[in-house]
């Protein structure tokens, strides 16, 4: 069975009238089995939630955006926040923990930087997805 096929087995299957739920049970085999397949183990989900939750929090994507151009101290990163240090402190103490920021010691002050690649690309395709749907409304 093609996806157009399928798509049209689904489109029958459910009537919207406000409800999230089909007028009838149908279950489409081949596409569970496909989605079964394709869904990673729950203790890999669990740490896909556990991360995106990190990103739940708007101090934490100011910090981790004041880090994509350099590294930058804790002084640094509470002014560019217009935070104290110990607030600034307590999330990153969370990114650290969470794998998304790294800390180089220098003396007596504490660098920060994002920790990969990924934790950018993770920001920018959320807020391209935000701006595509904030220009369609």
């Amino acid at each position: 069975m093609d996806n157009n096929e399928l798509n049209k087995n689904f489109e029958e299957c459910i009537s919207c009238n406000d409800k999230d739920t089909c007028e009838e049970v149908c279950i489409h085999t081949d596409a569970v089995v496909r989605a079964k397949n394709n869904t990673p183990d729950l203790d890999i989900l669990f740490s896909l939630a556990e991360l995106f939750k990190m990103f739940g929090d708007t101090t934490r994507i100011r910090i981790m955006c004041a880090l994509f151009e350099n590294e930058l101290c804790v002084c640094d990163i509470a002014e560019v926040l217009g935070m104290g240090q110990s607030a600034v402190s307590h999330q990153l103490r969370l990114l650290r923990t969470a794998n998304l920021v790294k800390v180089r010691r220098d003396g007596k002050s504490s660098f920060y930087s994002l920790d990969d690649e990924h934790i950018q690309k993770i920001y920018e395709l959320g807020l391209d997805h935000i701006l595509e749907k904030r220009k369609g409304t």
